[in-house]
């Protein structure tokens, strides 16, 4: 990667129905094959600098910071979505010029390929925004990438605001973006708490920068089992016994 280029971490969760707040634990160190979710994140990120990493914390935040020494910290001391969860690493974005990965510490299964890809495609596409999609055979209550008559991207709907028809699209979002950091901090003021969660949801920030007419593309990979997060007990065991079979 020539480009100037950051990661923004999304690792500050509670985890709550993990009942990682009974094992007093974050949701991004719950352990699968006993390393940490968080682990297989920033290992599949290696080709970014640690110092180029920006992990945004919360919960415990100090069991993260004490096993990812190195890394960049930033604090979001109230989990008000995804899109409130990027504003908190503003200060340690500062102004920053380049592009930015924003990603999940809870999706240990993202390879460092998919990453690159998605990278790749950005630069070489200058977009502004460029998410990451992908289909699934397993059940997954994600996102869902809306588009028009023409296949062009028009935005993007949460699974609990999504009505019955866009529920039936199998393109989902898989949560990772990689934005030009100032254009989208200028949009992340408009990012509006007026949905189903109560949160500032990324998701609305592409839309956004597409109505202001800033390039938006979506990267579409066959994803597959890749794009499951863990946000049961029942998905991190799913997720451990792939990342078993993976090592074999």
């Amino acid at each position: 990667m020539t480009k100037q280029l950051k990661a923004v971490v999304l690792a500050a969760g509670k985890g709550t129905r993990m009942q990682s707040e009974g094992a007093a634990l974050p949701k991004v160190m719950r352990t699968a094959l006993g390393q940490p979710l968080l682990h297989y994140v920033l290992a599949a990120l290696d080709f970014i600098p640690k110092s180029d990493c920006v992990l945004v914390v919360g919960f415990m935040e100090d069991r993260v910071m004490e096993a990812f020494p190195g890394y960049t910290y930033a604090h979001q001391t109230e989990q008000l979505g995804t899109g409130h969860a990027v504003m908190c690493a503003g200060e340690a974005l500062g102004d920053f010029s380049g592009s930015i990965l924003v990603c999940c510490g809870d999706m240990p299964l993202i390879r460092r390929e998919t990453y690159e890809e998605l990278c790749r495609e950005h630069f070489a596409s200058g977009n502004a925004c460029t998410i990451l999609s992908g289909e699934s055979d397993v059940y997954l209550p994600y996102g869902r990438i809306l588009r028009d008559e023409n296949g062009r991207f028009t935005g993007v709907v949460e699974e609990k605001d999504a009505d019955d028809e866009q529920k039936k699209i199998t393109e989902l979002n898989a949560g990772v973006y990689v934005f030009e950091y100032q254009a989208l901090r200028s949009v992340l003021s408009r990012l509006s708490r007026s949905n189903a969660q109560g949160e500032y949801y990324l998701t609305d920030a592409p839309a956004l920068m597409q109505s202001l007419g800033m390039k938006v593309g979506v990267c579409r990979r066959g994803l597959g089992l890749e794009i499951i997060g863990v946000n049961t007990p029942d998905q991190l065991a799913t997720v451990e016994d792939i990342l078993s079979k993976n090592r074999n």
